[in-house]
């Protein structure tokens, strides 16, 4: 299932999953996260807008449970990859924490202008991961679309799945057991994107 808790893109990923033949549900229903197989979180915009519609629309408790109780694999886009770290510079509350991870501001680098728009390559750090494997558009590096101005830090090496370089090395995914965030747009990429999506709707 897609989860709409009101911030973002959710019809262009549900209809990407659908381009690709599969039947995904929109909702915000606590009860429809409890009963799913598969979760994505998606996100466009600001960091406490997406927490406080999560917390409002009574979500965290079954994310959580779905997630980290009975593993079920779940695949966080953009802002939706920012809520599972611990909180971003762009606001005050605090993320789900599931990862000990910061959300941060592009630093200021040689004029590096933001946000960081547009393509860019993701070298894979995490050859083994189930979201890169056996797609012939996922050899390292494939290319994603991207548009942020913040991004992840303070990522555990076993848990980095993607660097990119923009001004300098970030990193662009990160991943542990069925947990996946992504900070680039797979819904927006084209051929990487829909290699990346079937990938994630085999996870096991």
């Amino acid at each position: 299932m897609i989860v709409d808790y009101k911030a973002g893109n959710v019809m262009s990923v549900k209809n990407m999953f659908e381009k690709l033949g599969f039947s995904v549900l929109v909702s915000s229903e606590p009860a429809d996260v409890l009963k799913a197989k598969k979760i994505v979180l998606p996100g466009v915009g600001k960091f406490d807008f997406g927490m406080k519609s999560l917390f409002s629309l009574g979500l965290v408790n079954a994310l959580s449970e779905q997630v980290l109780v009975n593993k079920v694999p779940i695949l966080g886009i953009c802002l939706g990859a920012q809520l599972f770290t611990k909180g971003s510079e762009e606001g005050m509350q605090q993320g789900l924490g599931w990862f000990d991870i910061e959300t941060i501001r592009f630093k200021p680098f040689n004029g590096l202008k933001t946000p960081h728009m547009g393509w860019n390559e993701t070298h894979i750090v995490l050859k083994d991961s189930p979201l890169f494997a056996q797609e012939q558009y996922l050899v390292d590096p494939p290319r994603f679309y991207f548009v942020h101005n913040y991004h992840f830090d303070n990522v555990s090496s076993k848990e980095i799945l993607t660097e990119t370089f923009y001004g300098y090395n970030f990193v662009s995914a990160f991943q542990r057991d069925n947990i996946f965030g992504v900070q680039f747009h797979p819904e927006k990429s084209h051929k990487f994107g829909m290699a990346l999506f079937t990938n994630f709707m085999n996870v096991k």
